[in-house]
């Protein structure tokens, strides 16, 4: 009797230690993580001269990976494609300036949010719109695919010709020539990487500020698989709280904007 109760509780820490031994294998330290980001969407990403990423969050990114002393490596991707390649563990994060949302929460987790600004339309400046659905009734609007832009404007102004973009650089320059009268952007990504460079002169922005969050979220975040939300998660949490305390996103903010981004 006695020799069976030890076999028992032989089997019973065996069974606990190979329990903790999957649980361990399950939750990875994540000293390499795969961060997927677009690398269209100045002043945020985008491939310099010399075929290198760069831009705010490209730094932001590399600041994170510094601060939760991982060896991160980027992955270019466009937007539209970045959520399956999360999905098809192409990646294991994004920075990409994805808005957090309860339509994106359902299929993905996010970190706490690090910016957040509001959408607005750009055409030319002294263009003259009145921005209600009957008011935009067949005026053409530039849009970048699977954004929350894309689907704002596809759903209240649905009189309005929507014309899809793989990057919003595309919008912007169809924006220029004529092709759209009207482009809807984040308003640091139509300030910042169109009016005011060359290519936007005579353009600015019109009509008011969108911040609705059913559409527009409570500000741009990490994005990464459900499953990974409680380890690889609070990694990039912990690391945003720091980045903002020790003054780092304060630095890299001022590098590239002249007013505040940081979600409060």
């Amino acid at each position: 009797m006695q020799r069976r109760q030890l076999i028992a509780r032989a089997a019973l820490t065996a069974c606990a230690l190979l329990a903790t031994a999957g649980a361990h294998a399950q939750a990875p330290e994540w000293k390499k993580i795969r961060i997927g980001v677009e690398g269209a969407y100045p002043p945020f990403s985008e491939v310099g001269a010399d075929g290198k990423l760069k831009g705010f969050e490209i730094d932001l990114a590399n600041a994170l990976c510094a601060e939760m002393k991982a060896e991160c490596t980027l992955v270019q991707q466009d937007f539209d494609g970045l959520i399956p390649a999360l999905q098809s563990r192409k990646v294991d994060a994004i920075i990409a300036s994805v808005s957090i949302t309860d339509e994106r929460k359902k299929v993905i987790a996010f970190s706490n949010p690090y910016y957040n600004t509001p959408a607005r339309f750009a055409a030319k400046a002294d263009a003259k719109f009145d921005f209600t659905p009957a008011g935009l009734k067949g005026k053409k609007i530039g849009v970048q695919r699977a954004t929350i832009h894309e689907k704002f404007a596809a759903e209240t102004f649905k009189q309005s010709e929507i014309v899809r973009y793989a990057t919003q650089d595309q919008a912007f320059l169809d924006l220029k020539s004529g092709r759209v009268d009207l482009t809807l952007a984040d308003l640091v990504a139509a300030d910042m990487g169109f009016l005011k460079t060359p290519a936007g002169k005579g353009f600015g922005f019109v009509g008011p500020n969108y911040t609705d969050v059913k559409y527009f979220g409570i500000g741009s975040g990490v994005g990464m698989r459900k499953a990974d939300e409680k380890t690889l998660g609070k990694k990039f949490n912990d690391a945003i709280a720091a980045v903002k305390a020790n003054g780092t996103f304060k630095k890299l903010n001022d590098k590239y904007f002249e007013y505040d981004i940081s979600a409060k």
